[in-house]
């Protein structure tokens, strides 16, 4: 029987200025009506916690979206998963879901691809608020919330991933991808013990 061998890891946590980072919290995805799209309202539930906490000790929130404005945008990402189509500027899919509450104040990213850091502005957003850690939400698990936790870490930032406020169509690949993510690239946290680190920033600071 072969004997399943775990790779020794620190757990990192959060540092002492950390953003919010909500990937594609939008209609496409918390709606099954979408062929992108899944039932999801813990998840949803769980990010307007996160969010309510973010916006009250004032740290950095941003979300992203995924848009396509041209047939030559990620070509082959579509050619691969034809239901991305459905995500043009001018299309209810590409909202962020209402329930959230976006505020103007909290910045939209677009992407074309799984990452929110891929060929975007992310990346230097963050530097210039001095962000040194992430809480990292939003669906899906194994697609684009991994990209963006992985990219993470390969930008150098600390990774939380929130676990009861991320979601994927198929849960075991949900489960999987958690697994995997603590394991290597993030640190895997539970809401509750997210909004209760948030208060001791004041002492770190």
């Amino acid at each position: 029987m072969e004997t399943i061998k775990n790779l020794p890891k620190n757990r990192l946590g959060l540092g002492v200025s950390p953003a919010l980072v909500l990937v594609d919290m939008i209609n496409g995805f918390t709606d099954p009506d979408c062929p992108l799209g899944t039932s999801c309202p813990s998840v949803v539930a769980a990010n307007i916690q996160l969010l309510d906490a973010f916006r009250a000790f004032s740290l950095p929130i941003f979300f992203t979206t995924v848009v396509y404005r041209s047939e030559q945008q990620a070509q082959v990402f579509r050619q691969k998963v034809p239901a991305l189509n459905v995500l043009t500027p001018d299309s209810h899919w590409v909202q962020i879901d209402p329930a959230l509450g976006r505020k103007t104040s909290e910045m939209l990213i677009e992407k074309q691809w799984a990452s929110g850091f891929f060929k975007t502005q992310l990346d230097d957003h963050l530097r210039s608020l001095k962000v040194d850690s992430l809480v990292v939400t939003g669906l899906t698990t194994s697609g684009c919330v991994r990209a963006t936790v992985v990219d993470g870490l390969q930008n150098d930032y600390r990774v939380v991933v929130a676990e009861e406020a991320v979601g994927d169509r198929n849960p075991e690949a949900h489960r999987a991808n958690l697994f995997d993510l603590n394991a290597k690239y993030a640190d895997v946290q539970s809401v509750s013990e997210i909004l209760a680190y948030l208060p001791t920033l004041a002492k770190l600071a």
